[in-house]
């Protein structure tokens, strides 16, 4: 009986564990086994505005995001990050992070009110695509969605390390870091402050 409520509650054990802080200093990145593209998932992606996640076709950026693949949260083409252009924000954000569900509506209207200034979502060391997906309806999140339930970003290349979530980097036309920071956005007018001053569009 007792292992059956060990195996049991050890999923739920992870996700408390993750929270919104960073992976922390004896993480080890590796490959989730985790599912992204149920046919669950699937068909609750169609349920939302998300869309498939972008194609990437540049060569891998200097100083830019790293050489990781990761998949389409919700199924779609996976996507190098290596590859990707900017303007871009890139937010890395958890289903069950406080700070990341009151953030992710201001990303989403700031999205939908310019075309500058691309939006890509990382959901990050999250365990609940399901849920993650069921937030991102309910923000009415109108950009794509990758997905990294291992960890594999946390520190890698050009990127830093994470301490905490939401965390933000700002890409710049030629895919280089432009800029960092784990700050949470109160509401649209202050990422658009923010795309402003570290990449000098998106007003």
């Amino acid at each position: 009986m007792r292992r059956v409520l060990v195996a049991a509650l050890l999923p739920l054990a992870l996700v408390l564990l993750s929270g919104c802080g960073s992976s922390g200093p004896g993480f080890t990145p590796g490959r989730s086994h985790l599912e992204l593209d149920t046919p669950d998932l699937v068909a609750l992606k169609h349920t939302t505005d998300v869309p498939d996640c972008p194609r990437t076709t540049s060569e891998p950026a200097d100083d830019g995001l790293p050489a990781v693949t990761v998949d389409c949260l919700g199924g779609g083409r996976s996507v190098d990050l290596s590859r990707l252009r900017g303007p871009m924000i890139v937010n890395f954000w958890q289903a069950f992070c406080h700070p990341c569900r009151k953030e992710m509506p201001a990303l989403a209207a700031y999205a939908r009110s310019q075309s500058q200034v691309q939006v890509l979502g990382v959901d990050y060391l999250d365990l609940q695509p399901a849920a993650a997906l069921e937030l991102a309806r309910a923000s009415h999140v109108g950009y794509p969605l990758v997905s990294d339930p291992a960890g594999n970003l946390d520190g890698a290349g050009a990127l830093p390390r994470i301490p905490g979530l939401p965390f933000t980097v700002f890409l710049d036309a030629q895919g280089r870091i432009a800029h960092v920071e784990a700050v949470p956005y109160a509401d649209e007018a202050e990422v658009v402050a923010a795309a402003q001053r570290y990449l000098g569009v998106g007003g």
